[in-house]
């Protein structure tokens, strides 16, 4: 029952949160455009505010991965860790850079999937679930899994921004929801240092799966079609930063990169585990 409560209660305390930020950021932007958003980020109380479903949502977390007698972990983990990843990044992010307007969508997806893992319980891991390797495997991944997700969010959210800029007439303010939201430059820096770090996580991932690939996975390493989706997203996103780095790519091409390399990934772990725990009803092999 306890648990119960607890998931209600974080869905309730970011449900509201998302509700405030949307009434106060979203609803109220005055017609004069981005210039007229808030001058200062969240207010004390506000990022306090966020501070307590957060940390709801961490104790569940970590209740469900890592206190359980036997470990489980589906895709409904998964994306309540995403948005959980998401909430500590923009927060934290949030102390740097003006990132008004951000808060309505993540807080709001957030409140959607932090009961996940209740619904979505995922099936029973194997033994070798229990050992450190197999937790510092899963730790990087879905770390790299959260980040990129973040990262793909973004990158939609700011082809609308450049979609409408050039749309425009010529001195018309963007105005509504867009017009609370951070310029493009410093929203395109935010998904290259959200690229960049989970480009690093990924290749960590990779590396462990291979060099412990019997202790973490109980069989020696294989070339399934999880590995090969996962090795060509690691290569796609490592040659969108080796062409923002030598070639200064960005815009439209940066944007199209980051969502093939998040659908390739998607492809070797969320849907994989969707199809196969929710669909099947089986265990990945």
């Amino acid at each position: 029952m306890g648990g119960i409560l607890t998931y209600g209660l974080a869905v309730i305390l970011y449900a509201a949160l998302a509700a405030h930020f949307w009434r106060t950021r979203w609803r109220q932007v005055p017609g004069a455009g981005a210039a007229a958003a808030p001058a200062v980020g969240a207010a004390a109380w506000e990022r306090w505010a966020i501070a307590v479903p957060f940390a709801l949502h961490t104790a569940l977390l970590y209740s469900v991965i890592f206190e359980a007698v036997e470990l489980r972990f589906g895709f409904g983990h998964a994306l309540s860790a995403t948005l959980w990843l998401a909430v500590v990044f923009y927060w934290f992010e949030s102390l740097f850079y003006r990132l008004e307007g951000m808060q309505p969508a993540i807080l709001g997806a957030a409140a959607l999937c932090v009961p996940l893992p209740a619904i979505f319980p995922g099936l029973e891991s194997q033994a070798y679930a229990q050992s450190l390797e197999f937790r510092l495997h899963l730790v990087l991944s879905m770390t790299a899994y959260g980040l990129f997700t973040i990262a793909v969010l973004q990158a939609a959210l700011m082809g609308l921004i450049e979609k409408r800029l050039h749309g425009r007439s010529l001195g018309e303010e963007l105005t509504g929801p867009l017009a609370s939201l951070p310029p493009l430059l410093t929203l395109e820096t935010l998904l290259f240092r959200i690229l960049a770090a989970g480009f690093v996580l990924l290749t960590l991932t990779l590396l462990t799966g291979v060099a412990f690939s019997e202790t973490v996975f109980g069989r020696a390493f294989r070339f399934n079609h999880k590995t090969l989706f996962a090795v060509l997203s690691w290569a796609i996103f490592g040659l969108l930063l080796a062409g923002r780095h030598l070639y200064g790519w960005r815009g439209r091409r940066a944007l199209r990169w980051t969502v093939a390399g998040f659908a390739v990934l998607l492809l070797a772990y969320v849907g994989s585990r969707f199809v196969l725990e929710v669909v099947l009803g089986r265990s990945l092999a």
